[in-house]
């Protein structure tokens, strides 16, 4: 084997680890859907409860861990369309 053929080789292999880690999501994402609205005391308290377990493992919202949050206002209708929404933008668990 010819140094230059090596000297790419070699180079190509360090780039490796940079290029696997690019290709990484940025940080997964979990779906709250709650009955309640965002105002309600016990739903406040519920999320509480949530972010605190999170936190237990690991997990802070912002820095290694998104939320995206939808609330039913207490119209049991609207549910199914917003775990739709949930689940079409492609969240990794869905939590309610």
């Amino acid at each position: 084997m010819r140094r230059r053929e090596f000297v790419k080789i070699a180079a190509a292999a360090a780039a490796l680890p940079i290029a696997a880690r690019a290709q990484q999501k940025a940080m997964p994402v979990i779906g709250f859907l709650a009955f309640a609205s965002v105002e309600n005391a016990g739903a406040q308290r519920m999320l509480a409860a949530f972010r605190e377990g999170l936190g237990e493992a690991g997990y802070v919202e912002g820095r290694n861990i998104a939320i995206e949050y939808r609330w039913a206002e207490t119209h049991v209708d609207r549910l199914p369309a917003l775990a739709a929404d949930l689940v079409n933008r492609k969240v990794d668990v869905i939590t309610t």
